[in-house]
């Protein structure tokens, strides 16, 4: 993406209407970066809360998206560039230089930004920052990127630096390291946008520049862009956005119409609407009551209904049992790093085990819910195996469920890849490549004893 000098006319507009000038899209930027590796702050949550960037222009916000993307999913790269074009290690004050650095490197080494607007333009955050002392220090470091840095590039292994240790020794432990590979490059790219529509897929394929997969659900090409509000269909309630993989668990209960099924950590809320939408009497449960105004809001735009109920999941039970259960367990969310590529460098091996545990209270939970027959769905978007079957294993020596084993040919579409013998589904960034991927998921169906 080239990144050419901003505009000056929106500006003017927006001083006119509201007294405050438009933001600098890299100050921008560098703000959120240092919300998300210095504080741990989510991405989404980091841009939402910032007050500068929903007042940037459509092309600039863009621009700070990709930016701040881009230098998360190659940020491995980027720093042993850095370390190899610094004199010397920052100091501990310098944290922030190395945010407006690393911003830098990633336009001249990855998005095709002219030398002169990525150097210049970091400088300038020196002095937004009162950091100014190392203006000569982030001048020179960069215009060395700018002349070493693809050859430099060219020599590296990029799958290694790009994914923590810890998480290449889980993945290559648990699938082989060529597998592990394959994750690690699927994790380079812009993922498309996946949509599930209530109807006429074909149509809303066509009409927004998409295709349908095998599974039903439609894609949309990442490079189309544009805002997700503004698409045809949105307004509508046509469709809502659910990666391809994730549309899998809800489809794992087979027929559900007419049926009382609970969704438990229900938000954002695609399973809730498509449980809705194929007929279910849906009881979404989340423990925060924020994210449940959102999944209210999606489903009244969807023109679909189900009770809300704020409580944590694993103490509170329905006043009846229900025909089925589907849980989308807290998880590290690894399988979502090509689409929250912060998920990297924010996840810590120690928070597995907590993970863990919660899943285990959730589990039992949510099979006391569920009538003798009934089914429970099992689902997490991680990569981890700690986090997959072993959790399914200790429900089930609990003694309350048994497994349901899913066939291949209950899911129209599903790749033979995605099923695993023991009746589960395992998705990876890596696979159905042909297609363009999807997210990485676990999930296992078990059925209530009487």
């Amino acid at each position: 993406m080239r990144a050419g000098p901003h505009n000056r006319k929106p500006e003017r507009r927006e001083l006119a209407r509201t007294g405050a000038p438009v933001p600098d899209s890299r100050t921008v930027a560098f703000e959120i970066l240092g919300q998300v590796l210095e504080r741990r702050r989510p991405l989404d949550q980091a841009m939402a809360a910032h007050e500068g960037f929903p007042r940037l222009e459509p092309r600039d916000r863009a621009f700070v998206r990709n930016l701040l993307a881009t230098t998360l999913r190659r940020l491995g790269q980027i720093d042993a560039v850095l370390s190899r074009c610094l004199a010397h290690e920052l100091p501990p004050r310098g944290r922030s230089v190395m945010q407006a650095l690393r911003l830098g490197a990633a336009q001249l080494l990855f998005l095709g930004t002219p030398a002169h607007a990525a150097v210049d333009g970091s400088v300038r955050l020196a002095d937004t920052r009162a950091l100014a002392s190392y203006k000569g220090l982030i001048n020179a470091v960069l215009r060395r990127v700018a002349r070493e840095g693809a050859g430099l590039v060219a020599d590296q292994d990029a799958q290694r630096l790009n994914t923590p240790e810890w998480l290449w020794r889980s993945w290559s432990g648990a699938y082989g390291e060529p597998v592990a590979r394959g994750i690690a490059e699927a994790h380079l790219t812009e993922p498309p946008l996946d949509l599930s529509v209530r109807a006429e897929p074909q149509r809303w394929a066509d009409a927004l520049g998409g295709s349908v997969l095998p599974t039903g659900s439609v894609r949309r090409p990442a490079h189309l862009g544009g805002a997700i509000e503004s698409l045809p269909g949105y307004a509508d309630g046509a469709w809502w956005v659910q990666d391809a993989a994730a549309a899998l668990p809800a489809r794992m209960l087979g027929p559900v119409a007419g049926k009382s099924v609970i969704d438990l950590c229900a938000a954002p809320g695609g399973k809730t609407a498509q449980l809705a939408a194929a007929g279910a009497r849906v009881t979404a449960v989340d423990r925060s009551a924020q994210r449940l105004q959102r999944v209210q809001a999606n489903l009244a735009r969807l023109q679909l209904s189900a009770e809300l109920i704020a409580a944590d999941a694993a103490s509170w039970r329905p006043d009846a049992l229900a025909d089925a259960v589907l849980l989308d367990a807290p998880c590290s969310a690894t399988g979502t790093i090509r689409r929250h590529p912060d998920v990297l460098w924010q996840k810590r091996p120690e928070e597995v085990a907590a993970l863990t545990a919660a899943q285990d209270r959730l589990l039992r939970a949510g099979a006391e819910m569920v009538k003798p027959g009934g089914l429970l769905v099992f689902c997490v978007c991680s990569l981890e195996p700690e986090e997959g079957a072993p959790r399914v294993a200790a429900l089930v020596e609990w003694g309350a469920v048994e497994p349901a084993p899913v066939r291949a040919d209950e899911i129209a579409g599903l790749p033979e890849e995605a099923m695993l013998s023991d009746g589960s589904l395992r998705t990876l960034p890596s696979q159905w490549q042909a297609f363009g991927g999807w997210d990485g998921f676990y999930a296992a169906r078990l059925r209530r004893s009487s």
